[in-house]
């Protein structure tokens, strides 16, 4: 069983930046790949990036290229989203999540419960 709270969302400028934290508490932290989701009001939840147990292999989806950069530390059981140049389209609440299997398609089995990210112009 892994338990996951996210943390560092909030309300920011366009242009402007936050990072994600999610830490995880249970057994076996470093061996799941790990990702962030998020949901927009009246939307589905959408795929944001997700990395591999070693960090070695990051995926992201084509709205956050060049934006956005996942990591991790697995000496602390944590994985952060780094946000840069928001936009408003990026207001959601955003969610951890730990999975096993490939980067691009693992299956999921574990979710936190989010953390609000409201970007304003």
């Amino acid at each position: 069983q892994v338990q996951l709270v996210e943390s560092g969302g909030g309300l920011v400028h366009t242009g402007g930046s936050l990072r994600l934290s999610c830490v995880a508490s249970g057994r076996s932290f470093s061996a799941y790949v790990m990702a962030w989701f998020r949901q927009a009001p009246g939307k589905e939840r959408e795929f944001v990036a997700a990395i591999s147990w070693n960090g070695g292999s990051t995926y992201y989806a084509d709205s956050v290229k060049g934006r956005f950069t996942i990591s991790r530390d697995n000496a602390k059981n944590t994985v952060y989203l780094q946000t840069n140049s928001l936009k408003r389209e990026d207001t959601a609440v955003y969610y951890c999540a730990a999975g096993w299997g490939d980067i691009k398609n693992p299956s999921y089995d574990y979710w936190g419960q989010g953390t609000q990210v409201t970007v304003s112009s």
